[in-house]
């Protein structure tokens, strides 16, 4: 078996998919998960792209068929607002929002947080972080304010990777990366365009590039530069399509290099790391 394949398999990528039938399993499964945890909330920041429009879209509709079969008003969705500062595209943020139809919303500004803690970290070690690990602190910033919202709620703390996020381990190791359920795993990069489409979200939420912004000395950075490689190619690569030989070995790099951001911690039992450093 090629390692495309293995790939494909581990990460439950199809190469085509029915829009309204992955609806439907996402909610499903999303409720069936809500009921077993006995937990009454759902957490999750909205950026105002596509993943977090899409996750929130399908977790505002399993809150509601869950209320609606109970006949009380016993679940919520939360989203929140998470900006470092002021956001540049906070209009799609609200944007999201209204599509998403949420019955309010939270908003904790991180930049107090993530400031501090820098101060204390320069302070100790007379270093400064550099701008990378700064973005990477944003990130698991926002995780922690999610948690404690999930805590304080009776919640699950929501997570939107997808596969081709999750190919490449473009996110922050117990950042973004961080949740207690992830219901777009599976999906490619255009899928969740299409269940977007299919429930009638706005186009430019769906349509604008990807970016997880973090750096402030790259702002707004797109994805596909980051990665060297663009979406379409690891859309292809997932759904078992050829592929630039270029394009192919930096996706299954990427793949290989963050083998640890989809494992548990290592420990004296895991051989995993083995297998990759005898290569």
């Amino acid at each position: 078996m090629t390692l495309q394949q293995q790939i494909i398999d581990k990460l439950g990528v199809k190469a085509q998919i029915d829009a309204q039938e992955e609806i439907r399993k996402t909610i499903n499964f999303i409720k069936d998960y809500m009921v077993f945890a006995r937990k009454a909330a759902l957490v999750l920041g909205i950026s105002g792209g596509q993943d977090s429009t899409l996750a929130g879209k399908l977790c505002q509709m399993a809150v509601d068929e869950l209320n609606d079969e109970s006949g009380e008003k016993t679940y919520r969705f939360i989203p929140v607002r998470l900006p470092y500062g002021n956001q540049k595209d906070e209009q799609d943020a609200q944007d999201a929002i209204a599509f998403i139809g949420a019955d309010g919303f939270i908003t904790i500004n991180i930049k107090a947080a993530v400031d501090a803690g820098m101060a204390e970290y320069e302070a100790r070690t007379g270093k400064k972080l550099s701008d990378f690990t700064k973005g990477n602190r944003k990130a698991r910033e926002r995780m922690i304010a999610q948690f404690e919202i999930a805590a304080e709620e009776n919640g699950l703390v929501i997570g939107t990777d997808h596969a081709a996020e999750a190919i490449t381990g473009f996110y922050t190791k117990f950042g973004d990366g961080a949740a207690d359920l992830t219901p777009l795993y599976r999906l490619n990069k255009r899928q969740g365009k299409q269940l977007l489409k299919e429930l009638g979200c706005p186009e430019h939420l769906y349509l604008k590039t990807p970016t997880a912004d973090l750096e402030e000395n790259k702002p707004q950075l797109a994805d596909e530069v980051a990665l060297g490689v663009t979406y379409d190619d690891i859309d292809n690569y997932l759904e078992g399509k050829e592929i630039a030989e270029e394009d192919r070995q930096k996706i299954e790099n990427w793949y290989t290099r963050t083998i640890h951001k989809r494992e548990q911690p290592v420990t004296v039992f895991d051989d995993w790391w083995k297998v990759i450093a005898d290569k």
